[in-house]
């Protein structure tokens, strides 16, 4: 029996609403990620060439397997207006096994849910 893969939550931001939801509808649209969660503006303070910037931006959760990861930062790099987007991906530990279980299920490659 094959080992299921892991669930992973990849985060990023967009500059706006309309990014977030074409990198959205991409993603769910594409078979790559079950579900897009697109929350409410934060405010972004980083560094960037030197200097420190403020950025209100929109923060999207993207819950996938680890084996759509490299699809998923694919899709995000293809459609991200940004040079360098945070794309940040973290193992998910434990969860509802029935939720986690429809995330793999509707993200496998042969997958059509």
């Amino acid at each position: 029996m094959q080992t299921p893969s892991p669930v992973v939550l990849i985060m990023t931001t967009a500059p706006d609403i309309e990014t977030a939801r074409t990198i959205a509808r991409a993603l769910v649209e594409g078979n790559v990620a079950a579900c897009v969660s697109i929350g409410q503006p934060v405010l972004s303070i980083y560094r960037w060439q030197g200097t420190i910037e403020e950025t209100s931006e929109i923060p999207l959760q993207i819950k996938t397997s680890a084996a759509r990861y490299q699809q998923v930062e694919a899709a995000i790099k293809a459609a991200h207006p940004y040079d360098v987007p945070e794309i940040i991906a973290v193992s998910v530990q434990a969860g509802l096994p029935i939720y986690l279980n429809w995330v793999r299920d509707v993200t496998a490659p042969s997958s059509h849910a």
